[in-house]
Parts: structure tokens; sequence; C-alpha cells
């Protein structure tokens, strides 16, 4: 019947994509008038009827939707729009909206509108029917910046309250450490430990100490001992597992613990006693790892420090941070002494790092943007970075030498296709990718990097490397970091916020103590948070992205500073220096010629002025217009007036996906 099976996917045009669930698959093209009864997302049957015969998708496969195997959806967020007789609920993502969702009489739960909601579907639709909903919640005013943080939360399924008897578990927990808890562990009190934190962090994971040794280093990391309080099967660790990871926005954490545990006696506050696994590593003085010591510990943490406090006594030097620190500073310095080693070491062996600038975005009291800037990292920040990974390597080494199942963080090297497709792309800027048959091992990768350094192209180069290698995820099998360029990685230095974090520490607990058991379902445990983690993480761009939108909104017609960041056939992409926002310049606006993109050399040609625009070129652009709906930014290059053609916005919004 020509039938295949496979995976929905909704152009905000109106037409999709059928992904067949069979990976040699082509897919397959479906119009608009063929999409019923199915929606965005849906696990589909699509009967193949011919190629399609004009325009973009020519040749393609075409076909019509024959049945829903999966649905989706069952929640949807968007604009409430009340008539005489019938009431409608516009989706915010588009790509849901290709067939009308009707509220029906009595459903619309006292919204009003032009409000924004999130509502339950009461039915899907059909061929012949429009599909239904039901107003579970009122979010409010959508220009409202707390509703639209609000209603991302809500389009992900990210969850806001914990239930009452999660709630009730966490105030429960005594909030001071009884004498026999401290039994038996090796105890750190009197070390001069600290933590090393953002300005606005609450929950305090991980606190660190270095110390010179005869010969070479001692490093001692102490991470909160989570599992002491969350015991596994509860209704603390269901509900952690459910959640996976805490999430961070720029006005708001939405985290995996309840605020007596994450903010509490899980914390680990300066002056006060805390439970913890120590990590204790002998360090050569060329960063080579001697010895791996893992323990349960207790600590009382001297000082909780921030990354701008170090910074400003280790590399600026200040005078009156350095007397702020006192004795501490001797520690901070030859723990930056250390770090350099470690990064050192791991780069000898190959492992990739990317400096990539990132937005941080400074709200005002209302949660709009002020300012977008670049995120610090400093030589506190990278001292951090240093010392987790060289824990969690320990911790994963260690778990496998006695092998105890554990949560690996697999990390795998990129498909040949796509290093194929890498290594001609980067011949576009004369940059070679050394291949070892099919393959490129990460030393390669990380000799691009350097070659870039410094270059106009170099944070282009970093973002495609990136974007070209597979993502990282959890797994219950061993496959090796190819990023960090090692065969044994896991999460271990956040327990407060990452579930997998949580189950290593109780496989610690197997492991040195005998204590509980290797969750059978240890595969599916992998499976889970590896989807909330991507979860976590699409819902983090969208409010950035969203913040970066409203921080334009009043910027039209001023002029900014930018760099060509992409090339297309209808366009250049230029991302402003200053707040790591992008838009685009439509060709339309570029002036009298035709326009060519050279592919191999990544530019924009005109063909008659012969006038080029290549990716990493400076330029000076104005905001032409800014629409949150669609969330999109228009630009003009200086000293051009002709204004952005008309409805052309969705064109090359579709093109460029």
């Amino acid at each position: 019947m020509d039938l295949v099976a496979g995976r929905l996917q909704v152009n905000r045009a109106g037409f999709g994509f059928v992904t067949p669930d069979d990976p040699d698959a082509d897919d397959v093209y479906v119009p608009a008038k063929h999409l019923r009864p199915a929606m965005h997302g849906d696990r589909v049957l699509v009967k193949v009827e011919r190629p399609h015969r004009r325009g973009r998708h020519a040749g393609r496969a075409q076909g019509r939707i024959e049945r829903v195997l999966e649905r989706a959806v069952g929640r949807v967020v968007g604009i409430l729009r009340r008539g005489r007789t019938v009431s409608l609920l516009v989706p915010q993502d588009e790509r849901l909206a290709t067939v009308p969702i009707v509220v029906p009489p009595g459903a619309a739960g006292g919204a009003r509108d032009g409000q924004l909601v999130v509502g339950e579907l009461l039915r899907h639709p059909t061929r012949t029917a429009d599909a239904e909903a039901r107003i579970t919640a009122v979010l409010g005013d959508p220009t409202d910046p707390r509703v639209e943080t609000e209603a991302v939360i809500h389009a992900h399924g990210l969850p806001l309250d914990f239930p009452p008897a999660v709630a009730a578990a966490a105030r429960a927990v005594p909030q001071h450490v009884p004498p026999a808890a401290v039994a038996g562990r090796l105890d750190l009190r009197a070390l001069p430990i600290v933590t090393i934190d953002g300005e606005n962090a609450r929950d305090f994971d991980d606190a660190v100490l270095v110390e010179r040794a005869a010969t070479g280093y001692r490093l001692t990391v102490a991470v909160a001992d989570v599992a002491a309080y969350v015991k596994a099967g509860s209704p603390l660790d269901v509900e952690a597992r459910a959640r996976g990871a805490s999430v961070y926005f720029p006005d708001r954490v939405i985290p995996m613990l309840p605020e007596p545990l994450s903010n509490g006696i899980c914390s680990l506050r300066p002056g006060e006693d805390r439970l913890v696994k120590v990590v204790r590593l002998d360090v050569g003085p060329t960063g080579t790892v001697r010895a791996a010591h893992v323990d349960d510990g207790v600590i009382r943490s001297a000082a909780r420090l921030t990354y701008t406090q170090v910074r400003r006594a280790l590399v600026d030097r200040d005078p009156a941070a350095r007397a702020a620190l006192g004795p501490l500073v001797d520690g901070l310095e030859v723990g930056a002494e250390l770090a350099a080693r470690l990064t050192a070491r791991r780069r000898a062996r190959g492992a990739i790092d990317f400096d990539l600038p990132e937005a941080e975005i400074v709200l005002d009291l209302r949660g709009r943007p002020e300012n977008i800037v670049r995120a610090e990292r400093s030589i506190a920040h990278r001292m951090i970075e240093e010392f987790m990974l060289a824990a969690n390597e320990a911790v994963a080494r260690e778990l496998s030498r006695r092998k105890v199942p554990f949560l690996h963080r697999v990390h795998e090297a990129p498909a040949p296709e796509a290093v194929d497709e890498l290594a001609r792309w980067l011949e576009g800027f004369g940059l070679r990718l050394r291949r070892r048959g099919e393959r490129a091992d990460p030393a390669a990768f990380a000799a691009v990097i350097e070659q870039a350094a410094g270059r106009p192209e170099e944070r282009l180069v970093n973002t495609v490397l990136l974007r070209s290698m597979q993502q990282a995820r959890y797994s219950a099998a061993p496959g090796g970091h190819f990023g960090l360029a090692t065969d044994h990685y896991t999460h271990f230095t956040s327990p407060i916020r990452r579930y997998p974090d949580l189950v290593v520490h109780r496989l610690l607990d197997v492991a040195l103590r005998g204590v509980g058991t290797v969750p059978a379902d240890l595969g599916a445990v992998a499976e889970e948070t590896s989807r909330r983690e991507r979860v976590a993480l699409e819902a983090e761009r969208e409010i950035v992205q969203l913040k970066k939108i409203q921080f334009m909104q009043d910027k039209v017609g001023s002029a900014w500073d930018g760099f060509v960041s992409g090339v297309a056939p209808f366009g250049l992409f230029v991302e402003l220096r200053d707040v790591f926002v992008e838009g685009l310049v439509h060709v339309t606006t570029l002036g009298g010629d035709f326009w060519e993109l050279v592919e191999g050399q990544h530019l924009l040609r005109g063909r008659r002025t012969r006038r080029t625009f290549r990716v990493g070129d400076p330029v000076r652009v104005r905001v032409a217009g800014v629409s949150l709906e669609r969330r999109q930014i228009d630009f003009l290059l200086e000293g051009s007036d002709r204004p952005a053609r008309e409805g052309r916005g969705e064109g090359w919004r579709r093109r460029r996906r």
C-alpha cells in the first residue's frame, strides 16, 4: 500500500514532512491539504503517492496522512480569541496552527479575549472536525515578560510547584548534621576548603581545595552528599527523576529538588557542617593524575567565594580583593597553577576546548531585558571547570575499576558523513581537517580551532565544529567521550541540580560500602534523563532568544556594529558585536543586483557590481523591524534606505530552516 511510518514535522508555512522510522528512507513531503488528521510531532502512517512536481520540493516523494499512530501534543499554549458564537485557541507555536482549535462554551476557564492561556486538548482533529480544547490555566497579558516566560515553561511541560507529599518530605529533612551522621566519615572540617560560584547562586554543589605537595599537587573536590537525604524510591527521588535536572532562566530557576534541600541542608554553606562525597587527587607537576581516592566525608566550608572575587584577586591583583581573602589567596594561586597544568594535559591528549562567548541577559525589576553582555569566563571559571572535569573522570575510572555499572556520559565521534561535509566547509577558509580514514579524532578538531584562532571567522568555525558533533547523552553502557578525548567519563559533581549525578553517588555507596543496589532500570534512567536534559536546553535557549527579541523591540532605527555570521541565497545574517543578537539583511534591500551564493567561499556576490559579503566581514546595520510573534529581527545595511520587502519575513525564515 506504499505506507510509511514516521514522525511528522510541520513547517510554519503549513506543509509538512514525515521523517520515516527507517533511517535509510527519504522524507515524504505532505502538502497542507493532506495533513489532517495529524498535528505537528505526531507519529503517523503516510501513503506515498507520487513525486512532488513543482517548486522547492520538486522530485521529493509526496504523500497524504492516512492514520495517526501516536499523538505528540496534549497541551497547547496560545492566545484565546473570543467570538460571538465560538472561541478559538491560537497556538504560539505556528506549527500547531494548521487546524483550528475550538474552545467550547463554558470551557474558557474565565480567560478574557487576547490573554495567553494553556489549553488541554479534549479532541484531536479528524478529517472532518476541528480540534477542541479546554482552558486549564490563564497566564495573563502576552506582552508581560514574566507571562512570556510562563508560556515557555508550560509549552515545554516543565513542572513548577512540587506535589504536597514531596514538599512535606523536604520540610521533614533536618537542617543540621547530627554528630551520629559524621561517624565513619573522613573529617575535613579543619581544611580551608571553599565554594566558588556566580554572584546569584544559592545552591552550592561543590567545594575545592588545592595544596602543594612534595611531588606536585593535592586536589580535593567535595560534593554535596545528596544521596544521604534523598533515598531511592522515596517521593523526593521519584520527583527528582521526573524532573531530571534544574532548569535555569534569566529570571528564575525551576529546581530539581525542593528548597529545603537545594538551598538548605545539601548546599555547602560557609561555616556549616555538610555531608559530602570527597575526591582527592594526587597530581604530578605536569598535570598527570597519579592517584585518586574517593571517600564519604564531612566539611565546613571556609568561605563562599564568587568568580568575580577570585578574578579580582588573581588576575587584576586588586589589593582590596586580596586583603579580603586573606590566607585563602595562596591556595587560590596554587589552584590557578594546577588548573593550567590540567588544561595543558587535556589538550595534549587531544581534548577539544570551545571558547565560544555566551550572552548574559541583565533584567530590570519588571523582568524586561535592559542589557545583554558577554558572560565572563575568567581564570576562576576555568579553575572550577578543570577541577570538576578531573573529579568526574576519576569517579568514572573508580567505578569502572570496581566493575560497578553506572551512568556514563557518552559523546560519540561525529558520523563520517558529517566529517566529510565539515572538511569541505573548512576548505573554503583554507583550513584542513586531518582524518584517519573516514573519521577524524579529537586532536584534529582541536588543531582546526588552533588554526582559526585570531582570524575573523574564528567564532563561526568554532560554532560549526560544535554543531557537527553529536549531542552528549547518558548511557548505561560505556562509549567514551569524544570531546574530552577520554574513554571513561561520568557526571558526579552536581547532584543538587542533575539526577544522573545523584544516581552516581548512590552507585559509589554500592562500590565503596556495599550499601544499596544498582538500579535494575539503569538504561531507562539514562534515556529519561537524556530526554529531560534536551527539553531543559530547548526551553533555556527559547527563553534567551525571546529576551533578545524583547531587548531589540525599542531599538528600531538604531545603528549597530556587527559582522556577517552567515550567508544564504536570500540574504546575509549579521550578529551584533555588543549584544549577541542576530538578524537578517535580505537581498531585496541590497540594491539593484542579482546576488549569488558562492558556497565554497562562504560569500554572497553581486553578479553586476561584483560586490561581496563574506562570513566574518565587519558591517554596520540599522534595525529595520522586530517581530516578537515571529521571533524575527530585520536589519538594513547602514546607508541603505530601502525597506524590507513587505511580507518577506516568513519566506526567509522557512528557507533558513
